[in-house]
């Protein structure tokens, strides 16, 4: 039985309703039957949703309207895409700092909730009340707001509605088969880490990829960087990966992941050659005892009390080199209140080595993972774009300890790890 969610309207919000709701409609439909559901109860003015856009720096409207109406924005039948960049205002406010805020805005309160799943953002709930909303109806909006992060992630299954509306840029066949392989959610928070990747790709796609699968009391995690650029560097690290996660899901320790990614370079690369480095690894979520197989890539950073250093470890073959030579396994041990940090070389090198990336962690080890792999994305723009030469990708890792006890959240995201205030991108 789904609790009832009292509110500023005479019945509250219930979420029986607002799912039945959803689940009558079409899967395009959903957000707005969810929207319109929760406004009822709520006896709102209006209600909105914005969903957050690809590059993390801006929310998109997506609303639904006639056909033939003429509006300045991206249309696709009869949905349009209005993008609104972020500019430090209430809404980026809420999204940063995860947290729900009330401000009046004429002759109504705006309450906006982050629509938001252990810690990935999806987008903004708006809603518009004729009063000044009490405690619960705040919280009412909040649970509404986290009800539609599974809405949503439930419907966009089904239709493109949802990844049309977040893509303000086109995409290119080889940009079309990269972001394939990334993970369904960008960020991660659990009782004993949070995770958080972020890809800035280049011009022309340079095959990199991160990924990661959580299990009971592990967490699996992996960076790649295919060599080459385009629809080859896409085809490489689509081999690449298929074959780390194919392993991985039959139980394959690090060592065999790392002998059938090679095996599967080796055998199909397109083109007759191809190989790529990277960084697979498997950490023990009660211990912090992370085990790792660096195959030819960027050795790891370590900030430790604010302070940033490389981790050594032994030095293996890229993925797709000599058929009969074994990986080798180090480990590290992590520490409550570590943060680890893998990158690919678009991090490091060309323009971005300008960057000084240890100096910049330092300075950003407050923020939470979600918010630190956006401003050094932000970062590696702005010292080596606006277009860039290589792909830029990186994968932080904070270590809490405390397997299964240390979480604390209402609405999808632990404010104890949330960044307040919103942060600058320099």
């Amino acid at each position: 039985m789904l609790p009832r969610v009292t509110g500023s309207g005479a019945s509250g919000v219930d979420l029986s309703d607002v799912l039945l709701a959803v689940e009558r409609a079409a899967p395009v439909d959903a957000l707005e039957a969810v929207t319109r559901s929760i406004g009822s109860h709520l006896e709102a003015s209006w209600v909105s949703f914005l969903v957050a856009d690809m590059s993390g720096r801006a929310l998109v409207r997506l609303s639904h309207v006639p056909l033939g109406a003429v509006l300045d924005a991206r249309q696709q039948d009869q949905d349009v895409a209005v993008v609104l960049p972020f500019d430090g205002g209430p809404q980026e406010q809420a999204l940063r700092g995860q947290r729900v805020l009330v401000q009046a805005a004429g002759d109504v309160f705006v309450v906006r909730a982050p629509v938001t799943q252990r810690g990935e953002v999806i987008g903004l709930l708006e809603i518009a009340l004729p009063a000044p909303p009490p405690d619960a109806t705040v919280q009412a909006v909040a649970r509404a707001a986290h009800t539609l992060a599974f809405v949503i992630i439930a419907n966009r299954r089904h239709t493109d509605l949802f990844e049309w509306g977040q893509r303000t840029t086109a995409f290119t066949l080889a940009a079309e088969i990269q972001r394939r392989l990334l993970p369904a959610s960008f960020t991660c928070e659990a009782d004993s880490f949070t995770l958080a990747g972020w890809l800035e790709p280049a011009a022309n796609i340079g095959g990199d990829t991160f990924d990661y699968s959580l299990a009971r009391d592990e967490l699996h995690l992996s960076i790649t960087d295919a060599v080459g650029h385009g629809v080859q560097s896409a085809l490489t690290a689509t081999l690449c990966v298929g074959s780390l996660r194919n392993t991985r899901r039959g139980g394959g320790t690090l060592l065999e992941q790392a002998e059938a990614a090679n095996l599967a370079l080796l055998d199909h690369a397109p083109g007759g050659f191809t190989f790529a480095t990277g960084m697979i690894g498997r950490l023990a979520l009660r211990t912090g005892i992370l085990s790792v197989v660096n195959a030819g890539h960027p050795t790891p950073l370590l900030i430790r009390d604010t302070a940033a250093q490389q981790v050594p470890l032994p030095a293996n073959r890229p993925f797709g080199v000599l058929r009969h030579r074994p990986y080798r396994e180090a480990q590290i041990a992590l520490q409550p209140g570590d943060r680890l940090v893998l990158v690919t070389d678009g991090m490091l090198e060309r323009g971005a080595a300008d960057l000084d990336l240890p100096m910049r962690l330092q300075h950003l080890s407050g923020l939470h993972p979600r918010e630190v792999v956006r401003v050094l994305g932000d970062l590696v723009l702005e010292v080596a774009g606006p277009t860039l030469s290589d792909d830029a990708c990186l994968l932080v890792l904070d270590w809490y300890g405390g397997h299964g006890t240390t979480r604390h959240t209402a609405a999808g995201a632990d404010l104890h790890r949330s960044s307040t205030p919103a942060p600058a991108a320099a």
